[in-house]
């Protein structure tokens, strides 16, 4: 039986995340969905992640073991016919059996976007964070350097989801800005729940001269949660980039 990964990118405000759940509407249930009304085969995929409810993901990885007789490079075509608009699958691969997407993946990358306006703009709801305050761009791009290397980001972690280790290796952290719009992209071999929400706004706090950047090392070895900046929502947060050893997902735009 083939190893079949599928490569999809969805909006992720009608959802309660990736991960299927008994009594809300997930990702993974419409998917593995479409995947049974396509083929007949009742699947329980794999994902490359368990994003958080109202989060996106601009590149996203899911596999499972299946039979179907559509040609694989046909099967994305198949799938979106009967898959919703906030949810596209753009490619499918058969892979080695070894091959998982959640643990064969060596790097996620996940871009937050903020709307830095006085004026809020209703084409940017659910795609960015509205933040209507003057922010100091030099205090907030030092800020985000502050967080790359290997660290205990405890203090960066919202509490209800155990782990073994709060270690991780951040390999970047930038924001970069374009107009109104800031984006912080954050690449890592692995994060914590809510990590991201949190260390962007702690960057912004940075930004409004509520925390000196270079206060964030002494932050992180605290591991105290209460340090640090607050967790901004889930509309600005998408999954931008996964390095596998195969192959490397890039985010189109």
């Amino acid at each position: 039986m083939p190893n079949i990964v599928l490569f999809l990118s969805y909006i992720g405000t009608a959802y309660h995340g990736w991960q299927f759940q008994q009594n809300a509407l997930t990702v993974q249930e419409v998917l593995q969905d479409a995947i049974l009304k396509t083929t007949g085969q009742r699947v329980s995929l794999s994902g490359c992640g368990r994003t958080d409810a109202g989060v996106h993901a601009r590149v996203y990885a899911a596999n499972a073991k299946f039979e179907t007789s559509i040609p694989v490079d046909r099967l994305p075509l198949a799938l979106n016919a009967r898959l919703p608009d906030d949810i596209a699958v753009r490619e499918a691969r058969i892979v080695p059996d070894g091959f998982d997407s959640r643990f064969s993946c060596r790097r996620k990358e996940y871009t937050y976007t903020v709307y830095n306006s006085r004026m809020k703009d209703p084409f940017y709801t659910d795609r960015a964070c509205f933040f209507p305050y003057k922010l100091d761009m030099d205090a907030v791009c030092r800020a985000a350097r502050m967080f790359e290397g290997t660290h205990d980001f405890k203090s960066v972690q919202s509490a209800g989801s155990p782990v073994k280790s709060t270690v991780r290796t951040i390999y970047h952290c930038y924001v970069t800005r374009s107009g109104d719009l800031l984006e912080l992209r954050v690449e890592g071999n692995g994060f914590l729940y809510n990590m991201v929400r949190a260390i962007t706004g702690t960057v912004l706090y940075a930004g409004l001269g509520k925390i000196a950047p270079e206060d964030i090392p002494v932050i992180l070895d605290s591991r105290d949660r209460s340090l640090s900046g607050p967790t901004l929502p889930p509309c600005g947060l998408r999954l931008s980039r996964l390095v596998y050893d195969e192959f490397t997902l890039e985010s189109p735009v």
